[in-house]
């Protein structure tokens, strides 16, 4: 059962600072997909530029299709389309909500939140306001607030991902982070936009893994939450670097690439099942 939800700052810090005490990370790997239709399933296969056209979501959703990707990641204006072109596939749809910055207000999310949603969006990415953790006095219940409210808005079975921006954020900042989307009912936590800083680090996904491990086992209550590994993954080494470290799914907008030297490695006789990289 879930314990209930801190109601000021203070409460709030007192159950981080319990759950950072509690948090053991591993380095221990993680069990290793095969190198086929199972490893393209972890990219979200992204396209986030603001000059997207209509050319480029056209080969984004080709390419999900071709390769097998779990889904395909764009702005909102981009979902309709992108569902009109993966129609009659299992392919789904995210969509990145107060991309990049993470500063718009509540309101404003909130209406951008339900615009992805009536669109046909499967997944939503939000962006953490951070600012709420790093200004000058954390404002715990805020957050709790803002990423609530995105909850409500879109019930399970809409897959919610919270993008931490890891680069930025301390060790503790990271754990308070994943604390309160935990308690939020979020599905994933996610490293980074690709947008600012350094991308996905083996250390972020190893923390995060963890602190999601300790929000479900220790007596806290929450669901275990997934870890998404995004920025800087262009080669398949980096991506197996991530999945072994954690992640269970992967943003990128090489997955192609990655998807074209596991094939060059099949063509050449390379072992193409688990624990054969």
């Amino acid at each position: 059962m879930m314990p209930s939800i801190p109601q000021s700052d203070a409460e709030w810090a007192a159950l981080i600072s319990n759950v950072e005490s509690s948090v053991e990370v591993s380095e221990d790997q993680c069990a290793l997909p095969s190198l086929d239709q199972q490893l393209a399933q972890y990219f979200d296969h992204t396209l986030l530029k603001l000059d997207a056209t209509e050319e480029g979501i056209e080969k984004l959703c080709t390419e999900a299709k071709e390769h097998g990707f779990k889904t395909v990641c764009v702005r909102v204006n981009w979902v309709p389309k992108c569902k009109e072109l993966l129609t009659g596939t299992d392919i789904g749809v995210a969509c990145v909500i107060d991309f990049h910055e993470g500063t718009s207000t509540l309101q404003e999310k909130s209406e951008e939140t339900k615009l992805a949603v009536a669109h046909g969006a499967s997944e939503l990415d939000l962006v953490l306001p951070r600012q709420f953790l790093t200004g000058d006095a954390e404002q715990y219940v805020t957050l709790y607030d803002h990423l609530n409210t995105i909850r409500t808005l879109a019930p399970s079975p809409t897959v919610l991902k919270i993008i931490l921006e890891t680069s930025q954020l301390s060790r503790s900042q990271i754990i308070a982070a994943c604390t309160i989307a935990g308690f939020a009912s979020f599905d994933f936590v996610k490293t980074s936009t690709g947008f600012c800083g350094r991308g996905a680090s083996v250390d972020d996904v190893r923390l995060m893994r963890a602190c999601s491990a300790t929000l479900e086992s220790q007596g806290f209550g929450c669901k275990k939450m997934a870890v998404k590994a995004s920025g800087g993954i262009r080669t398949l080494k980096d991506t197996i670097e991530m999945i072994a470290a954690g992640a269970t799914r992967l943003g990128a907008s090489a997955g192609v690439g990655v998807m074209e030297e596991v094939n060059g490695r099949e063509s050449k006789g390379g072992n193409a099942v688990a624990g054969g990289y």
